[in-house]
């Protein structure tokens, strides 16, 4: 993948939602994410928010002895810290927590009181302090997009990092087609539907079973490949266990065709229609 100011990251990435909470899996935390790294998936997502910074300690930890220029880190400040000085001050503490000098990508993470303007201001300044590369935002419907892309800052958004999945495509009616269009990265977090109300019914699905018996690649393979087909996405699945983070990147060498995508698509239909961004 390539962002509109020509920075290359991998079309797979880790994602630490949940990581680091649980101490007893710190050792297979790291491993798994080490894994990746040493199997080219350059891209670690994380947040401020994140188990309260456990999740930026750990892989912080877990990035240790790597190059880190050959590393693409996220991570997110909250609303509530969205103040001018305040996104200043997260952003420093993400750096102590993550144990590196910038980010590769810092985020808005989701929308909140203080005006974009302001917040992007401080990524602006961030930017010029060195301590950010790019900056982006997350969980923003298609209105507030076109209100981002209208500040004076706004063409310098690279990426909307959003909840996309096979059992969820309401973004590909108006948000992601203008965000392509704009040059906006589609950033795509829970891509297995982890833990999401959807999840019974895709694990359940003859659909999915039929795909995945077809290539002999497991359900979650199926689901992960959909949205690794997509153009201008980056997905990014939680990777605490090395099994699945191992069954994460085989998924890249796998290719749904077009009989595939049809049979998916008659059971988990493409939006004809507007819908409400989903978060979960």
């Amino acid at each position: 993948m390539v962002l509109k100011d020509g920075t290359k990251v991998s079309k797979l990435g880790i994602g630490g939602w949940y990581i680091g909470d649980d101490i007893g899996a710190k050792d297979e935390e790291i491993s798994s994410i080490r894994y990746a790294i040493d199997n080219g998936v350059n891209l670690i997502d994380t947040a401020s928010m994140y188990g309260n910074g456990a999740s930026e300690r750990l892989i912080g930890e877990a990035l240790q002895g790597y190059k880190r220029e050959e590393l693409f880190i996220v991570s997110k400040v909250l609303p509530s810290h969205a103040s001018f000085a305040n996104t200043i001050k997260s952003c420093e503490q993400s750096l102590r927590n993550l144990k590196t000098d910038y980010l590769d990508m810092y985020l808005l993470h989701w929308r909140g009181v203080y005006s974009f303007e302001e917040t992007f201001s401080a990524f602006e300044e961030l930017k010029h302090q060195g301590k950010i590369k790019n900056w982006g935002v997350s969980n923003m419907d298609i209105d507030d997009m076109k209100e981002i892309l209208s500040t004076p800052q706004g063409q310098n958004c690279m990426v909307n990092q959003v909840l996309y999945h096979l059992g969820s495509r309401g973004i590909e009616f108006s948000l992601k087609p203008f965000m392509d269009k704009n040059g906006i990265l589609t950033m795509a977090y829970c891509p297995l539907a982890q833990g999401g109300r959807l999840n019974k019914r895709l694990l359940s699905s003859n659909a999915i079973k039929q795909v995945a018996k077809k290539h002999d690649i497991s359900i979650m393979q199926v689901l992960l490949c959909f949205v690794l087909m997509q153009t201008n996405t980056i997905a990014i699945p939680k990777s605490s266990k090395l099994k699945h983070t191992k069954e994460n990147i085989n998924s890249l060498n796998i290719k749904l065709d077009e009989e595939d995508l049809a049979l998916l698509s008659s059971e988990f239909k493409a939006p004809t229609y507007k819908l409400l961004l989903d978060i979960q």
